[in-house]
């Protein structure tokens, strides 16, 4: 579970924190986790122990690089928690269409979190909502309510899912979308490119394939 720390009051807001902290951040952190905890990316295989130590030390490692505060500790059962929440929300990130994603995220809404309430966690940050129980909740309550925040302001903000599944076969990545332009359909550049360049490859044998068979209906 999440451990309890001592807050010193506010002094000074750091310039970044809005930028941190925003529902963009928030949304793109839940992207990370759901990938690190559904076992997606380029870790090798290992053993369950190891990779479940493995898991750990990444999910450690994604939350602070979105700014949570040390002491960042996870317990194997926090990790095994996580990654059920995880499996919850990529529901919403698998729906075909805006309707589906919203349908998606009031089930999470009315079955897993509570009601919203604000925080500054003892004064130690600007004052911000929560759908958790209260500051020190578990690490997958905290991780599933506040995913389901971010996600519902992006929805409501957009008016459109605010993310999807990658859209190539060799990938489970979830992708958060934002911001103006065509709908995204992977999860990253290197997938794209990775598609584009086996489409290009399936075009080619095709037309080679054609040209074969007519050279060879040509000389009977």
């Amino acid at each position: 579970m999440r451990y309890t720390r001592y807050i010193r009051p506010m002094a000074a807001l750091p310039d970044d924190w809005s930028t941190r902290h925003s529902v963009l951040a928030n949304a793109r952190r839940t992207a990370a986790l759901i990938n690190t905890l559904s076992g997606t990316g380029d870790r090798e295989p290992q053993p369950k122990p190891a990779a479940e130590a493995a898991v750990a030390v990444a999910v450690a490692e994604v939350l602070r690089e979105y700014g949570e505060s040390e002491p960042v500790e996870l317990a194997p059962d926090d990790v095994v928690r996580m990654r059920a929440a995880a499996l919850l929300l990529r529901e919403v990130f698998a729906a075909e269409d805006v309707d589906a994603a919203a349908a998606a995220l009031n089930r999470l809404l009315a079955e897993q979190t509570g009601p919203l309430r604000l925080t500054s966690h003892g004064g130690g940050t600007p004052w911000h909502p929560h759908l958790d129980s209260h500051d020190d909740a578990p690490w997958d309550e905290w991780f599933l309510t506040s995913s389901c925040l971010a996600l519902t302001v992006l929805l409501w903000d957009h008016q459109r899912p605010p993310g999807g599944l990658c859209a190539s076969p060799a990938c489970r990545n979830v992708y958060i979308t934002s911001g103006p332009g065509p709908a995204r359909r992977f999860c990253s550049r290197r997938c794209a490119t990775r598609e584009r360049v086996a489409a290009h490859r399936r075009g080619q044998r095709a037309t080679d394939t054609k040209s074969g068979s007519g050279s060879g209906s040509g000389n009977s």
